[in-house]
C-alpha cells in the first residue's frame, strides 16, 4: 500500500532527479543535493559534507555566492560518522558527549536532532557525510525510517557525487593539457608573454557580447590556446625571422594552420575537435581571400571567425620579434578598414562598442 509519506518522496525524487543528473558542477550539485536530503527528512537544515584528504576537513557548499563551508574532518557528529563509517542518530545533540558545541555558540543557533550518514565511494571508502538537523514536524526528532530514507539518497548521492567529481577532474587535466601545449607553441615562435590567455579571454568576450551561450563562450575560452599549436612543426628560421618573410618563407609559415588542425582533429574530445577546427581556420578571411582553404563568409566556422579578430588584435597591439607595437589609434583603424574583408563585420562592430573593455589592457604593455 503506497502511504502520502512515500508519494511525498517519490514526488520529490522525480522533482529533483533529472536536475541532478544534468548538473555538472560539484558546487551546484552539493546545493541540489542539500535541500532534497532536507526536504526527504525534514529536516531545518541539511548538509553532504565532502572529505578533503589533504586539509584533513570536511566541506560543503550550501548555497550559491555563499562561501564554502569546512570543519575539521574528526569533530562533531559529522566527523564521528565519517571515521566510523557508522550512522548517527541523536534525539538531543546536548547530552550526547560527540556533540560539538561551538558552531552553536558562534551561530547562536541551538542544534537538537541529529541525523548523520556515511558516503561511500564505489570501492567502499567513505568520502563524505550527509547530516540533517532539527526534525521539523512531530515527533521533533529523527526516527529510524528517516535513517533508511536518508541512507538510500545518500548512496545515490555518492556514486552521483563521484562521478561528477571524476568528470570534473578529466576536464581539468584536459584543460591543463591545452594550455601546456598552447604554452608550447608560444614558447617555441618566442610570443609575446601571455599571448595564448590574451586570446583566450578576447575570444570569450568577443563570443559573450554577440549573444551566445555561455556554455559556447566557456568553450571557446578553452580551446582558443591551441589556435598557434601548428607552429610548433615551423622551422625556427621561418618562425622567428626579425623581419618579413619572403613568399617562400610565408608559404611556409602558412602551414601551421593544417599543422595544428591535423594534429588536433582526430582527437575522440569533442573539445580538442572544436580546437582543431579553430586552429585550421583562424586566417581565413570573411572575403575569401584567407588561408588554409580559401573560405568565405559563413563558410568559415565562427570559432575560426571569431579567433581571427583576437589574435589581429592581440597581434597588432603587443610587439613581436618583427615589428613593434601598433599605436592604439592604428590598432582601431586597421579593423575598420578590414570591416567585411578580413574580419565579419558583426564582430568589428563587436570589438568597436566594447573598444575600452578589450584594449585597456594594451595601453602602457611592457613586455
Amino acid at each position: 500500500m503506497v502511504t502520502d509519506e512515500s508519494q511525498r518522496i517519490l514526488h520529490l525524487l522525480f522533482e529533483y532527479m533529472p536536475r541532478i543528473a544534468e548538473e555538472r558542477k560539484v558546487d551546484s550539485l552539493l546545493v541540489l543535493m542539500n535541500d532534497l536530503g532536507r526536504s526527504i527528512v525534514r529536516s531545518d537544515r541539511c548538509s553532504l559534507w565532502l572529505l578533503d584528504k589533504q586539509k584533513q576537513e570536511l566541506w560543503t557548499k550550501v548555497a550559491h555566492g555563499v562561501d564554502e563551508l569546512r570543519i575539521p574532518m574528526e569533530v562533531g557528529f559529522a566527523g564521528h560518522s565519517l571515521t566510523s563509517g557508522e550512522p548517527v542518530l541523536v534525539k538531543d545533540a546536548y547530552l550526547d558527549e560527540r556533540f560539538d558545541r561551538r558552531s552553536d555558540e558562534k551561530t547562536h543557533y541551538h542544534t537538537k536532532s541529529v541525523l548523520a550518514v556515511p558516503l561511500k565511494n564505489s570501492v567502499g571508502k567513505v568520502m563524505g557525510v550527509y547530516q540533517a538537523i532539527n526534525k521539523q514536524g512531530e515527533p521533533g526528532y529523527f526516527t529510524q525510517k528517516d535513517l533508511e530514507n536518508l541512507s538510500l539518497i545518500a548512496v545515490y548521492s555518492a556514486k552521483t557525487v563521484e562521478s561528477t567529481m571524476l568528470n570534473a577532474e578529466l576536464e581539468a587535466t584536459q584543460r591543463d593539457i591545452i594550455h601546456i601545449l598552447g604554452d608550447a607553441s608560444e614558447y617555441r615562435s618566442q610570443e609575446t608573454g601571455d599571448h595564448i590567455q590574451r586570446v583566450a579571454e578576447v575570444s570569450y568576450n568577443l563570443a559573450k557580447f554577440l549573444g551566445l551561450s555561455e556554455s559556447y563562450c566557456e568553450k571557446i575560452r578553452l580551446a582558443a590556446p591551441l589556435h598557434d599549436l601548428g607552429k610548433i612543426g615551423i622551422p625556427d628560421a621561418v618562425l622567428n625571422k626579425p623581419g618579413r618573410l619572403n613568399t617562400t618563407e610565408f608559404a611556409v609559415m602558412k602551414t601551421h594552420s593544417v599543422i595544428g588542425r591535423e594534429m588536433l582533429r582526430a582527437s575522440k574530445r569533442k573539445l580538442l575537435r572544436f580546437a582543431a577546427e579553430i586552429a585550421g581556420t583562424h586566417h581565413e578571411r570573411w572575403d575569401g581571400t584567407g588561408y588554409p582553404d580559401g573560405l568565405k563568409g559563413e563558410e568559415i566556422p565562427l570559432s575560426g571567425r571569431i579567433c581571427a579578430v583576437a589574435d589581429v588584435l592581440d597581434a597588432l597591439s603587443c610587439p613581436r620579434c618583427y615589428k613593434e607595437a601598433w599605436p592604439e589609434e592604428d590598432v582601431r583603424a586597421e579593423f575598420i578598414k578590414q570591416r567585411g574583408t578580413q574580419f565579419q563585420p558583426e564582430l568589428v562592430d563587436v570589438l568597436l562598442d566594447h573598444w575600452e573593455l578589450f584594449y585597456s589592457g594594451y595601453r602602457n604593455r611592457r613586455i
